[in-house]
This record gives structure tokens, C-alpha cells and sequence, in this order.
């Protein structure tokens, strides 16, 4: 690759896609099983859900002082 297709793909790697808007091929995508990914999938969309119901109000409020603390103090 010369150095304008290296700086291209360097651009589409960094916003994610192709400068068309076509997504990425993921070449990781091809080894993966498709049911265990929907598993994890399911599993990470209860996950979340369940540790909230499991918080008291005084504990999220705590989670989401650090959070706002974090992001707009660096």
C-alpha cells in the first residue's frame, strides 16, 4: 500500500467505517459462533437491567456523582 491507501485506512479504522458510510468487515466475525454471540448478547441486555433493580436510590446516586465527576473533571 502506498501512502495514501495507508492514510485512508487509517481514516476508516479511526471513524469506523468506509468513507462511503459502508460499515468495517470485521475479520474477527467470521471465527465467531453466531449462538454463543447471541447468548452474550442476551446476557449482557439483562445484566444491566438486573444490577440496577438490585441498587438502592443512594447507591446509584453515588454511581452517577463519581460518573458525572469522572467525565467533566478529567
Amino acid at each position: 500500500m502506498d501512502f495514501t491507501g495507508t492514510a485512508l485506512s487509517v481514516v476508516e479504522q479511526a471513524i469506523g467505517e468506509h468513507l462511503d458510510g459502508t460499515p468495517l468487515e470485521n475479520p474477527f466475525a467470521l471465527y465467531k459462533d453466531k449462538a454463543a454471540v447471541e447468548r452474550g448478547r442476551l446476557g449482557g441486555l439483562k445484566g444491566g437491567t438486573a444490577r440496577a433493580e438490585k441498587l438502592t436510590a443512594k447507591r446509584r446516586k453515588q454511581i452517577a456523582k463519581k460518573a458525572a465527576k469522572t467525565r467533566w473533571n478529567g
